[in-house]
């Protein structure tokens, strides 16, 4: 009868050893660990506790609960904000999404040049936002805009754009799909280019059409790509301010949430401020989180 084999548990190390091992991983983490615990868990804390305070940035802090929370959900002005947002939202998800798909399929293919366009359609990415807005502000200028002006050589008479409350959302949305349309193409490019091309040969020598390859050879290889950029740009969608702030400074029904924000701590209503922070906080967290189970999911896939 052969011998049962003997299971030799491993010897756990000495507290000594042990101690010194967390040391000496948090003496590498220092680094990224102060910034972080400076710049981003230290606001978000101190965010969360004006929150609940009246302050006006001058005098000593009141502490009032959930007034702030319970006023601003009752405010008009926020209600109308989370529906410019909500239509701001449904607008460019899927201008950005789409387009950014359909360019960089265009630019994995074997195009002449194609190395110049994918740096002409990412330049507006490293463009400051402030500037894009400027320019499109410009371009889509009721009385002397580029845009209307082409439009009149055709007989077509161009609308108000960012000056008329019907157009002025448009053309936010217009000039934000313009800008991060580039970002949307390189992720998914990327995602493009680590999908094996036997898989693309062996479901032609079955037969299938471009549609059949794409949703059953593109669509899954690129599905971890595409779940980091939709979280991006939704994340962006909700706490987007700066080309809003830029080409109609919230007027023609353009406030957004982030929009209010601001405009409560021009009013020196820092708590309100805060609880506004803390609800788009609130807001973006499950979209993190979904992403976040959505490529764990994909991990375990494969």
């Amino acid at each position: 009868i052969a011998a049962e084999p003997v299971v030799q548990r491993r010897r756990r190390p000495p507290a000594r050893v042990r101690a010194k091992y967390v040391l000496t991983v948090l003496v590498f983490l220092l680094p990224s660990l102060i910034p972080l615990l400076a710049f981003v868990i230290g606001p978000m804390i101190s965010a969360a506790w004006t929150s609940l305070h009246s302050w006006n940035l001058i005098g000593p802090m009141q502490w009032v609960g959930l007034d702030n929370y319970a006023y601003l959900l009752s405010d008009p002005a926020t209600h109308q904000a989370f529906l410019h947002t909500v239509y701001y939202i449904v607008g460019y998800l899927p201008l950005v999404y789409v387009g950014g798909l359909a360019l960089a399929l265009a630019l994995n293919s074997r195009l002449r040049g194609r190395a110049v366009f994918r740096g002409v359609y990412f330049l507006p990415v490293i463009t400051s936002w402030v500037v894009v807005a400027l320019v499109w502000r410009w371009l889509l200028s009721p009385s002397n805009g580029v845009v209307n002006t082409v439009l009149s050589w055709v007989g077509i008479e161009g609308p108000g754009w960012w000056a008329d409350p019907a157009w002025a959302m448009p053309s936010i949305i217009l000039a934000s799909a313009w800008k991060d349309l580039g970002f949307v193409m390189v992720i998914l490019l990327a995602g493009l280019q680590t999908i094996n091309p036997d898989l693309y040969e062996a479901a032609e020598l079955d037969g299938t059409n471009a549609w059949q390859r794409f949703i059953n050879v593109v669509v899954p290889g690129i599905r971890p790509a595409l779940i980091v950029v939709l979280t991006t740009i939704s994340i962006g969608s909700l706490k987007v301010f700066d080309i809003v702030r830029t080409m109609t400074a919230g007027a023609n029904n353009t406030s957004v949430l982030a929009n209010e924000m601001y405009t409560q701590f021009r009013s020196f209503e820092a708590g309100r401020s805060a609880a506004f922070a803390v609800i788009l906080f609130l807001l973006v967290m499950p979209i993190v989180i979904y992403n976040a189970v959505q490529l764990k999911r994909q991990r375990e896939v494969r």
